[in-house]
C-alpha cells in the first residue's frame, strides 16, 4: 500500500504585525477582554502588495526546499482558500504559474477554516489511488481583505499567512485516515454576507465582511471537535495515549483546551500559535505544523492528530504518522 507522507513543509507570514494595543486605537476593545476571550496577542496583516498567492508562494517554496522537491517532480496542485485573488483562475493556477510548474492539475478548496484538512484529504486519495505521486497542498489566507475593522467581534481574530506540505508516495506510513464533515443548516452563524450572485452589490462596495454568531459557533466548534476525536480514534482502534501531538485549527485557545481536555493530553503535546498568528483560517495548520517542525518538537515517527472546524459549518480531522 501506498502512504502520502509529508515530506517537508513551509509558512509565510506578512511582516506586518498588528497588536491588541494596536487595535485598542480603533474599535472598543482591550487587550485584556481580547486575550482573556481567544488567547490572542497579536496577528499578521497583509500589506497592499500582499495578496493570498504570494503568501502561497513563499510557504510552498519553503515547503519545496525542505522536501528537497522541484516543480517538476510536483504532479497536483491543491490550495485550500477562503480569500483566493481572483474569482478565477483558482488560487492553484496562479500559484502554479508562479512555481513555473506546468500541466499539473491545480484547484482550490473552499470549505474555510477547515480546508486544509479537505485538501490533505483529497491529496491522500490522489496518492493512495496512484494518480499522483507529489502533491503541493497550501492553505492561504487574507482575511484581512473582508473584515469590519469596526466590528470588535471579528475583527480581533483573524489574520493572514499562508503554511505548505509537500506529499510524497511512500511506503511508510503517513495520512493514516481522515474524516469530514459539514452540515450547511448553520450557514448563518459564521458567514460572509455576500458574493458573486447573491448581494453582490455588497461585493462591488467593499461592503462584504465576515460576520459571526460567537457563542453559538463557540458551543458548536466544542461539541464537534470533541466528537471528531472520538471517531477518530475509534476508525482506526486507538486510544488517546497512542496521539503523540494535537496540531490543531488556531481559532480560540479556549476552544483548543477543551479539544486537548476531551484528548486527554497535555498543553505541552498541543501546537498553538493562536496568540502570535490569530486564527489565519485554512493556514493555520499548516502554519502551526510548520512551526513545531522547524523547532524540532514534530519527530519522525510521532503519531499527529489534526482537526479543524470552520463555516459552514465544516469540520474534520486527519490522522497521520510525520
Amino acid at each position: 500500500m501506498k502512504y502520502a507522507r509529508i515530506a517537508g513543509t513551509g509558512g509565510q507570514l506578512p511582516a506586518k504585525v498588528v497588536t491588541n494595543a494596536d487595535l485598542e486605537k480603533i474599535v472598543e476593545t482591550s487587550h485584556d477582554w481580547i486575550v482573556e476571550r481567544t488567547g490572542i496577542h497579536q496577528r499578521h496583516i497583509a500589506s497592499d502588495n500582499e495578496t493570498t498567492c504570494s503568501l502561497a508562494e513563499q510557504a510552498a517554496r519553503k515547503a519545496m526546499s525542505a522536501a528537497g522537491v522541484k516543480g517538476s517532480e510536483i504532479d497536483l496542485i491543491i490550495v485550500a482558500t477562503t480569500t483566493p485573488d481572483r474569482i478565477f483562475p483558482s488560487a492553484a493556477c496562479l500559484l502554479q504559474q508562479r512555481l513555473d510548474i506546468h500541466g499539473c492539475a491545480a484547484f482550490d478548496v473552499q470549505a474555510v477554516c477547515t480546508g486544509f484538512v479537505y485538501a490533505l484529504s483529497i491529496a491522500d486519495k490522489f496518492i493512495r489511488t496512484g494518480a499522483a505521486s507529489c502533491v503541493l497542498v497550501v492553505g492561504a489566507e487574507t482575511l484581512s481583505r473582508i473584515l469590519d475593522w469596526t466590528d470588535r467581534k471579528t475583527c480581533v481574530l483573524f489574520g493572514d499567512g499562508a503554511g505548505a506540505v509537500i506529499l510524497k508516495a511512500s511506503d511508510e506510513p503517513g495520512i493514516i485516515s481522515s474524516h469530514l464533515h459539514a452540515d450547511g443548516q448553520y450557514k448563518d452563524l459564521l458567514t460572509v454576507n455576500a458574493g458573486v450572485s447573491e448581494h453582490s452589490e455588497l461585493l462591488k462596495s467593499g461592503r462584504a465582511f465576515v460576520q459571526m454568531a460567537g457563542n453559538e459557533v463557540f458551543k458548536m466548534a466544542v461539541n464537534t471537535l470533541g466528537d471528531i476525536v472520538d471517531e477518530t480514534l475509534s476508525a482506526n482502534g486507538l486510544s488517546k495515549a497512542d496521539i503523540d501531538w494535537l496540531v490543531p485549527h488556531q481559532a480560540n485557545i479556549r476552544i483548543i483546551n477543551a479539544t486537548a481536555k476531551k484528548l486527554q493530553i497535555s498543553m505541552d503535546r498541543v501546537v498553538t500559535t493562536v496568540a502570535h498568528h490569530g486564527n489565519t483560517s485554512a493556514a493555520s495548520i499548516p502554519l502551526a505544523l510548520d512551526v513545531a517542525v522547524r523547532d524540532g518538537r514534530i519527530k519522525r515517527g510521532e503519531t499527529i492528530l489534526f482537526e479543524a472546524f470552520g463555516g459552514g459549518f465544516t469540520w474534520g480531522s486527519v490522522l497521520m504518522k510525520f
